[in-house]
């Protein structure tokens, strides 16, 4: 049975971002914790910082998604 490494993982969950219709999630970086995926960088509106976890967490496969993306005041 062929497995997904986690690496693999963490670089679909950087191409989702990357190619989001949503210019500022391509500056998104996403790494990998143990079994989680980190998301990090700055969006204007929390709506962006929610579309960018959906974006890794479709692409997470069964993986915690931990989104620290932070919204300026």
């Amino acid at each position: 049975m062929f497995e997904v490494s986690v690496v693999d993982i963490s670089e679909r969950a950087q191409k989702a971002l990357q190619s989001s219709p949503i210019c500022a999630l391509r500056e998104l970086r996403v790494v990998h914790l143990g079994h989680a995926l980190l998301i990090s960088g700055c969006v204007s509106s929390y709506y962006h910082k929610q579309m960018a976890q959906e974006a890794v967490r479709a692409v997470a496969e069964g993986m915690d998604v931990v989104n620290s993306i932070e919204v300026p005041d």
